[in-house]
């Protein structure tokens, strides 16, 4: 780059590429509370899955924190795990209605006491599935946003109609 000029990334600017910005980032920390709820409501009965769960945790946190920097790639990132998500979901949430017929313990929660029922934990991970699916769509969108784009414009005062393109120069008669 040379010097007097300065990188803009203009689609950031846009209202449209904020707001999918803000939702995607809601929408990871709505399924990190849905998933910490399965997690400590049902410790005892996730037999071995707890490491698995809170890496999940851990890794839709630092999407969050890639997706509120901008990053393009956490989108797709995002968007995969999600699938992931929703698939697991899917496969695990009938389970906890099954065990709420007789002969299962109640789950215990990560801290010893009495959780909440199996059904309730049941609905918390279906909850999660269209969570998924809407983390999968504004995900989507927001790659499509081209956060990455970043155009060279000179130093200065902003030009509200937009920089000219480098190596642009006036007409004579503009100039005159």
């Amino acid at each position: 780059m040379e010097a007097g000029y300065r990188i803009d990334r203009p689609n950031r600017d846009k209202a449209s590429s904020k707001s999918t910005r803000a939702v995607v980032v809601v929408l990871l920390a709505i399924s990190v509370a849905l998933m910490l709820m399965v997690l400590l409501g049902g410790w005892s009965t996730l037999q071995g899955a707890q490491a698995f769960q809170i890496v999940y945790v851990l890794i839709y946190l630092g999407l969050a924190v890639g997706v509120v920097r901008w990053s393009r790639g956490a989108l797709a990132v995002t968007a995969a795990l999600a699938i992931i998500l929703a698939i697991f979901a899917g496969v695990a949430g009938p389970a906890w209605f099954a065990r709420d017929a007789g002969g299962f313990a109640p789950p215990q929660t990560a801290f010893g006491g009495g959780g909440p029922s199996a059904s309730l934990l049941g609905i918390v991970t279906f909850l999660l599935i269209p969570v998924q699916l809407l983390l999968i769509a504004f995900s989507a969108q927001g790659f499509r946003q081209d956060w990455q784009v970043e155009v060279e414009v000179p130093n200065g005062p902003r030009d509200p109609a937009g920089p000219a393109p480098r190596g642009h120069r006036p007409s004579r008669a503009a100039a005159a």
